[in-house]
C-alpha cells in the first residue's frame, strides 16, 4: 500500500492512478504500480468497479485489480503528476491483515474486510460493481 497526503490527510491506499492515451486499465494498473512502488505485476483478476459520485469532484470510475507481484525491489516512487516539492506519495509498505485493520485511514474502507474474502481460494465476489458517494 501506499500513503497520500490529501487535503492535509494522510491516507493509505493501493497504488492507482489516470489511464493514459493508447492504453487500457489494466495496463494504466501495472504502469502506476511500477511508478509508485517499484514493484512489476501481472494483474490475475477485477475485483472491484467503483462508480464515484461527488459533488466536487463529479463521476469518475475506478478499477480495483488483483495482481502477482513479478519482479522489481518495493521503494517509494514519485507521482509523475506533480514535481519534487509536490508530491502526494509519502510511504510505501508491506501489511498483514492485522495490520491494516488498525490503520486510521484506508481508502476504500472495505479493504479492511472484503479485499480478505476475496484472496480466499476458489472465492469470486459477484458484486464487483460498486457505487460510493461522498
Amino acid at each position: 500500500m501506499v500513503k497520500q497526503c490529501h487535503e492535509g490527510k494522510d491516507i493509505w491506499m493501493v497504488p492507482g492512478g489516470g489511464i493514459e492515451n493508447s492504453e487500457n486499465a489494466e495496463q494504466a494498473a501495472v504502469r502506476e504500480v511500477c511508478e509508485e512502488t517499484g514493484l512489476e505485476v501481472k494483474i490475475k483478476r477485477l475485483l472491484w468497479h467503483v462508480e464515484e459520485v461527488s459533488e466536487k469532484r463529479g463521476q469518475r470510475f475506478v478499477n480495483f485489480f488483483l495482481a502477482e507481484i513479478v519482479g522489481g525491489v518495493l521503494s517509494l516512487g514519485e507521482d509523475p503528476e506533480f514535481d519534487s516539492e509536490n508530491q502526494v506519495l509519502r510511504e510505501v509498505e508491506f501489511f498483514s491483515r492485522k495490520e491494516i485493520m488498525n490503520l486510521e485511514r484506508v481508502y476504500p474502507e472495505y479493504l479492511k474486510t472484503e479485499l480478505w474474502e476475496a484472496l480466499e481460494p476458489g472465492h469470486y465476489y459477484n458484486q464487483v460493481f460498486k457505487i460510493r458517494t461522498r
